[in-house]
């Protein structure tokens, strides 16, 4: 049941990445901003042809490949239910959904929508709704594993 759960909220947060990238395309020109909370984000519309911070920027082929291996190894890792606990599963879910969200872009166009500009913080890079569920992701896995990982027994 929890991982029906676990689905759909995946499932639409993967719709609500890719309509908010086609929204913003639609509306904004490359490089044009608007506010969505005054003072605090604004929506700015920038192609990323590489991964976090542009590294790796031009490298199309090997991001997919990489994002693409590591999205196979987290829904293998849910498949074989290695996580025992919800949150390592949310985890792992997240970064599925986000995983999936950024190839779809690299594939389809060459780059990655990216749309929110942190107005207070002005060198941190633009990101989307994928990235966030990439890093909630990460720090969710890392806490499970931290601190509610118990590793099985050998035999």
């Amino acid at each position: 049941m929890l991982y029906a759960i676990f689905t759909a909220l995946a499932l639409g947060l993967l719709g609500l990445d890719q309509w908010l990238k086609a929204l913003v395309t639609a509306r904004l020109a490359l490089g044009e901003s608007m506010p969505l909370l005054p003072g605090v984000v604004e929506l700015m519309l920038v192609h990323n042809y590489g991964a976090a911070w542009s590294s790796f920027s031009g490298q199309r082929w090997l991001l997919v490949a990489v994002t693409g291996a590591i999205v196979l190894a987290v829904a293998v890792l849910l498949a074989r239910r290695v996580m025992r606990h919800p949150l390592g599963d949310a985890a792992g879910f997240l970064i599925l959904s986000g995983g999936v969200g950024n190839i779809v872009d690299r594939v389809r166009l060459g780059y990655v929508v990216d749309m929110f500009h942190l107005e207070f913080w002005p060198t941190y890079p633009v990101f989307n709704v994928a990235d966030i569920c990439i890093v909630c992701g990460a720090v969710l896995g890392a806490v499970y594993y931290l601190w509610l990982h118990e590793p099985r027994k050998k035999r």
